[in-house]
C-alpha cells in the first residue's frame, strides 16, 4: 500500500490527538479499529452509498456511520425536511408539534409502542428503558444480552468497566443468547429482584424456534419485563423492527441509529402503563425535542412507508452476501472467514487459521478492502442507496483481498509481514 494515499488523514490525526483522546469521538471510528497507516481516518463528504476521505479517495461505504445512514448520505427527502425546519428554528422554549407527529407515526409502526419518549443516541434509549423497568417493577437487577451502550449500568458488566462503581457493576448480568436455562438460573438466584432482561432480539445468531416467546413468558412469570434493544434492528429488519419480523412484542423497546438517517435521535417506546413512569422518574434533556432531528425522523418513517426501503436492504444485502460467499469458497477461506446475521446487517466472523490468528485475518482483510476502495469495519451495513454497481465493486474488492490473504496464509509469520499493529477488539460485544 502507498501510505501517501492517506497523507491528509495522518496529518489530521496528529492534530486531533493533541486535543482529542484517541483522536476520535467513537472507539469504532478511531485508528485503533483500522489498519494504522493504511487507512483513511477522516471523511470529508458522502453521497448515496459512497464517501470521500480528506485525501479525496472515494469508497463504497459499508460502515454507513455505524448504521445510522439507512437511506444513504444526503438523502433528498431527509435533507429537504431538515432545510425546511431550519428556516423555522432548531431548538425551542416549549415542545413542538413535531414531537407529537413523530410519536404518532412510531405508535402506528412499532408493535409494542403505545407511548414514546426521545433521546439523542442509543444509550439514552436503552438506559431510559432500564430505569423505567426498575421503576415499574421495584426491582434492581438487570439481565443483558448484547451491546447496549456506554452507561454505567451496562458497561460495568464488561471488560471496559474502569470508572464504574462495584455496586453498580453487581446489578447487571450478561446472559448468552438462546440460553433459557441461564436466564432461569438468574431469575431463581435473585428471586423477585430482576427488573428486566434487555436484549438484541437478533445479531449474529438466529433466535431458536420459540426462544423469544418462551423468554417473554419466563420473565413474566418472575415479574420481570422484556426489553428489546432495537437500536440496530429497528427500521432495518422490518418497519416495526425485529419484533415485527419475529412476531414477539416486548414490554419496552429502544430505537435509534437509522431513525434519523444520521441525525442524532433515538426513542424508548412501550406499554403505556410502563411509559407513564416517565412522569415520576427523571429522564429529561434540553435537546430531546430538537426539531431538525425530529423532522428528519418523520421523513425517514414516511419514506419507509412510501418506498421499498426495507425490501431493498434485504435484496442488496443478500446479493452482497452471495457474492462474498462465492469468493470465500473460491479461495478456500470460508472455514476461517464467514458472514452471520440477516441480509440487512451481516457481521463478519473470523476463526484462527493455522498460520494466522483471527485478528490477523481481520486486519489483513480490512487493509486490502480499504485499499480496493471499500470502507469496511467488520460488518455489511447496507443502505437504501447502495446499488448493483456498488455491490459489484465490493465483491471485486473481496476477490482482490481474499486472493492476497490466501497467498499470505500459505506461509507462517503473517503477523510479522503485516508490519502494522493488529486490530484487537475493544471488548467482546457479541459472540
Amino acid at each position: 500500500m502507498n501510505n501517501s494515499r492517506y497523507t491528509q488523514s495522518q496529518i489530521l490525526l496528529e492534530r486531533a490527538e493533541r486535543v482529542i483522546p484517541l483522536g476520535s469521538q467513537t472507539f469504532s471510528k478511531s485508528n485503533m479499529q483500522y489498519p494504522q497507516g493504511e487507512t483513511p481516518l477522516f471523511l470529508d463528504k458522502g453521497r448515496g452509498g459512497r464517501v470521500w476521505d480528506v485525501d479525496d479517495n472515494e469508497y463504497v461505504d459499508l460502515v454507513c456511520g455505524l448504521l445510522p445512514v439507512l437511506l444513504g448520505y444526503c438523502d433528498p427527502d431527509v435533507d429537504a425536511a431538515i432545510r425546511m425546519q431550519m428556516e423555522n428554528g432548531i431548538s425551542f422554549s416549549l415542545a413542538t408539534k413535531l414531537e407529537v407527529e413523530l410519536a404518532e407515526r412510531l405508535v402506528e409502526m412499532i408493535p409494542c409502542a403505545e407511548m414514546v419518549r426521545y433521546g439523542k443516541n442509543g444509550t439514552d434509549a436503552t438506559s431510559a428503558a432500564v430505569r423505567l423497568a426498575r421503576a415499574f417493577t421495584g426491582s434492581d437487577h438487570i439481565l443483558a444480552g448484547g451491546y447496549h451502550g456506554w452507561q454505567d449500568w451496562y458497561i460495568g458488566a464488561t471488560t471496559r468497566s474502569k470508572g464504574v462503581p462495584e455496586a453498580v457493576r453487581k446489578l447487571t448480568h450478561k446472559v448468552p443468547f438462546n440460553d433459557l436455562d441461564a436466564v432461569r438460573n438468574h431469575l431463581e438466584y435473585y428471586s423477585e429482584d430482576v427488573a428486566a432482561m434487555i436484549m438484541e432480539p437478533m445479531n449474529i445468531m438466529e433466535p431458536f424456534p420459540g426462544y423469544l416467546e418462551e423468554l417473554k413468558e419466563l420473565l413474566q412469570s418472575h415479574g420481570a419485563l422484556l426489553i428489546f434493544d432495537e437500536v440496530i434492528t429497528g427500521f432495518r429488519y422490518a418497519p416495526g423492527g425485529a419484533q415485527e419480523l419475529f412476531g414477539v412484542t416486548p414490554d419496552l423497546a429502544s430505537f435509534g441509529k437509522a431513525m434519523g438517517n444520521g441525525m442524532p435521535i433515538s426513542a424508548v417506546v412501550g406499554r403505556a402503563e410502563i411509559m407513564h413512569e416517565m412522569k415520576e422518574i427523571f429522564f429529561s434533556s434540553t435537546f430531546g425535542g430538537e426539531a431538525l432531528s425530529l423532522a428528519a425522523a418523520i421523513a425517514v418513517v414516511d419514506k419507509i412507508k412510501r418506498e421499498p426501503v426495507i425490501d431493498r436492504l434485504w435484496s442488496t444485502g443478500q446479493k452482497l452476501a452471495n457474492g462474498v460467499q462465492e469468493q470465500l469458497s473460491r479461495f478456500e477461506l470460508d472455514e476461517y472467514i464467514s458472514l452471520a446475521g440477516k441480509a440487512p446487517w451481516m457481521l463478519l466472523q473470523f476463526k484462527d487459521h493455522p498460520n494466522a490468528d483471527k485478528d490477523v485475518l481481520k486486519t489483513l482483510l480490512l487493509r486490502e478492502m480499504i485499499g480496493n476502495d471499500v470502507l469496511l469495519n467488520g460488518s455489511h451495513n447496507v443502505c437504501f442507496a447502495h446499488n448493483d454497481t456498488d455491490v459489484a465493486i465490493v465483491v471485486n474488492a473481496y476477490k482482490e483481498a481474499l486472493s492476497v490473504i490466501a497467498e499470505e496464509v500459505k506461509i507462517v509469520g503473517v503477523e510479522d509481514r503485516l508490519d502494522i499493529p493488529i486490530i484487537r477488539p475493544v471488548f467482546s460485544v457479541r459472540g
